[in-house]
């Protein structure tokens, strides 16, 4: 049984959904990446908080792909996000 409370760092993340560490990065900056844990220096990601971004993300066609996922990684879900104009990495 796996738990989904495990926590997982930025590497094992991206085994688990293919995306790169620096992709991962940038979306803890930008927004529209899976929620994350930081401790310390250390960034996590819990297990069942992945499963529910990636299954958010589910479609069945690439239509309603158009209609309900962002083009861009780094765009959120949601119309609009309180980071926006972030200043990250500047």
């Amino acid at each position: 049984m796996i738990d989904d409370d495990s926590m997982l760092d930025a590497q094992a993340t991206e085994r688990l959904i293919g995306l790169r560490m620096a992709t991962l990065a940038k979306m803890r900056c930008m927004g529209g990446g899976p929620p994350f844990v930081k401790a310390g220096r250390r960034v996590l990601y819990r297990r069942g908080d992945l499963i529910a971004w990636l299954n958010a993300r589910r479609v069945m066609n690439t239509t309603e792909a158009a209609h309900s996922v962002p083009r861009r990684l780094t765009d959120s879900l949601h119309e609009s996000s309180p980071f926006e104009n972030s200043s990250c990495g500047r």
